[in-house]
């Protein structure tokens, strides 16, 4: 196991990488290449670009009664699958594929229409109809494989990943999860063959379609990498790896070579796109490197996440904004000094599994950042029983990530001054060494990152930022 573990990587393959034909020919193409270099792959793909949507909004219509236009969004997808695997095989695979994908948008539109005739969506069914874009695309990309000489074979995920019963979001059962890979998925990398399956989906202990929310196909390969003790997990993208921050708000941008898994968990939690931030968990666990590559410029290095940072020059890595943000303002108007008012006001937050992004305190208020949901009018008015509460929406949270923060003198001095110019409503550091985070208005988000980001790398370390990313970003923004 060790030989193999040495030779085996995962690779996962987002949206814009099998959104079609000529996308599905490039990540053959990058597959041959790590084949050639003496390595067993595991694929793991997500959906078509926008298919995911699609059916949402397929599963939605149907939950309204809407049975026209579900089976619309049916049909159109029907139309994109079928022409896509047109131009990918020859006539003979054609035929049988197509076979099968028949019958799967068959079974889809059989269950829109049952969804649109009971006039109600559950969790459970909602896993279910987003399931076919994996299924689908991991199906076209393993003939694909298969038609180029590069040994695909199809695994459904649902047979492998292994869920609890959280429809929406449901958590991997880790143990089973290895246990099943080591029965079905590692006797075909030992035959030679080139595995692939979907992200996203799987299944609970009855066999019931579930999913891991969105961005879990991320989370999929470094499940599928911790379960088969891969060398190296690869998630390929639209970009270059992860950047010094949006290059569509700076083209500037630079690339980050080297980050480590807790600089880019914060990242990914506080709005990076890149990556899901659960996909780091699995990976930490059995100490294996993750690479954000780019299915569209292969040759690029991308970004190598591991265990420890590489120090630099500058106190960070990258700047991260998360818009769409709630302040709630809590004052313990009736409970002042009150033993267990704390605990009062969390406990409101937890009944409703609203996440906190920031926590900011005094001696009688409380200030807490929030995704802005539909149940903060509930959570608000269950606050209101023990404390005055205030709600100011349209919030955004710039987060800035580097090691030791806390080593760089006078570095919240020169973070404040890079954004004088901005209104700051919280701020917080002292919770994390690696990140120093701040709230402000939404449409303040794009000034204030473009402020500090000329602040911060004007002079970049080229150990760790690769300033040749400046020309390829620019070409790409223009």
């Amino acid at each position: 196991m060790s030989v193999m573990r040495e030779r085996l990587v995962v690779m996962k393959f987002g949206g814009t990488s099998v959104e079609d034909a000529a996308a599905m020919e490039r990540t053959a193409g990058i597959v041959r290449g790590r084949r050639e270099r003496g390595l067993e792959a595991v694929v793991v793909v997500s959906a078509m670009a926008k298919v995911t949507d699609l059916l949402l909004a397929a599963a939605s219509a149907a939950g309204r009664g809407d049975r026209a236009g579900a089976l619309a969004i049916g049909a159109r997808l029907r139309h994109r699958h079928i022409d896509t695997a047109t131009a990918l095989m020859d006539a003979e695979r054609f035929a049988r594929v197509q076979q099968v994908m028949h019958l799967e948008f068959d079974a889809l539109d059989d269950l829109l229409r049952g969804i649109s005739a009971v006039g109600e969506l559950t969790p459970r069914t909602n896993d279910l109809v987003v399931s076919f874009g994996e299924r689908l695309s991991s199906r076209m990309v393993a003939e694909a494989f298969a038609q180029r000489g590069l040994q695909g074979e199809h695994v459904d995920a649902r047979t492998c990943i292994v869920t609890d019963s959280n429809y929406g979001k449901a958590v991997p059962q880790e143990s089973a999860i290895e246990a099943k890979l080591a029965e079905i998925v590692l006797p075909l990398i030992k035959a030679g063959k080139t595995p692939v399956m979907g992200g996203f989906i799987g299944a609970n202990a009855e066999g019931i379609t579930t999913t891991l929310g969105r961005g879990g196909s991320d989370y999929t390969a470094a499940l599928v990498g911790s379960g088969l003790h891969a060398s190296a997990i690869e998630i390929w993208t639209d970009v270059n790896g992860i950047m010094t921050t949006d290059p569509r708000i700076c083209p500037d941008a630079l690339r980050v070579k080297t980050i480590s898994f807790e600089e880019a968990a914060e990242l990914a939690y506080f709005g990076a796109k890149v990556l899901h931030p659960a996909t780091i968990l699995p990976a930490v666990q059995k100490s294996i490197p993750v690479w954000v590559l780019n299915s569209r410029n292969a040759e690029n290095e991308g970004t190598k996440i591991t265990a420890m940072s590489t120090k630099c020059a500058s106190p960070f890595k990258s700047i991260a904004a998360k818009k769409k943000l709630t302040i709630v303002d809590v004052v313990a108007s009736r409970m002042l000094m009150s033993h267990g008012y704390l605990k009062a006001v969390f406990d409101v937050f937890d009944k409703y599994k609203c996440a906190i992004d920031m926590v900011s305190t005094s001696e009688v208020s409380i200030s807490l950042s929030v995704d802005s949901n539909q149940q903060l009018p509930e959570i608000c008015s269950e606050l209101s029983k023990i404390a005055d509460v205030k709600m100011e929406g349209h919030k955004a949270l710039v987060c800035l990530v580097g090691e030791d923060i806390r080593g760089h003198n006078g570095i919240a001095g020169q973070v404040f001054n890079a954004i004088r110019h901005i209104n700051v409503r919280m701020i917080s550091q002292g919770a994390s060494e690696i990140n120093m985070s701040f709230m402000i208005d939404e449409e303040d988000v794009e000034d204030a990152v473009r402020s500090l980001h000329r602040v911060f790398f004007a002079n970049p370390d080229e150990t760790v930022f690769d300033v040749v990313d400046r020309v390829q970003v620019e070409s790409t923004a223009g």
